[in-house]
């Protein structure tokens, strides 16, 4: 079963952005949250896979702390069936420690076992130590619904 392209664009503008999703139930349809709030993104060290949560292979260097991006169009940008940051995402820079980063995560807890609601495998794994400061520019953390 696949969901309609203007289903995939619904859902995910509901999801990341707050937005009304019309027409489903009634004309009114499911409703934004009163407050947008934001979801959180984290690095791991190796895929947290389907059954994991934020914390399972979570980067742990000193420094290191999850980061909140905003469910609305500043923190996100929806297109047909994808989803990515509007907005630059910058971790902490790692003052102590080393991790090898190999996936990253969008969840829902700022810190503790978080829902997972994607993941995914970076593009290149990416080695932080010691002055190194994560980040991802903006379209860089992508997220498809089909």
């Amino acid at each position: 079963m696949s969901m309609s392209n203007a289903s995939e664009t619904a859902f995910l503008s509901l999801l990341f952005n707050n937005t009304d999703w019309a027409n489903v139930g009634d004309a009114a349809g499911l409703q934004n949250s009163a407050a947008a709030g934001s979801f959180y993104v984290a690095l791991h060290t190796a895929d947290p896979t389907d059954a994991g949560n934020q914390t399972t292979s979570e980067a742990s260097y000193t420094g290191y702390a999850r980061v909140a991006v905003a469910r609305t169009g500043g923190g996100w940008t929806v297109s047909g069936n994808q989803v990515s940051n509007t907005a630059t995402v910058q971790f902490g820079e790692c003052t102590a420690g080393s991790a090898t980063a190999t996936h990253f995560s969008v969840g829902t807890g700022a810190s503790g076992a978080g829902s997972i609601i994607y993941s995914g495998a970076l593009g290149a794994s990416r080695s932080i130590s010691a002055g190194i400061t994560p980040l991802f520019n903006p379209g860089t953390i992508q997220g498809t619904v089909d």
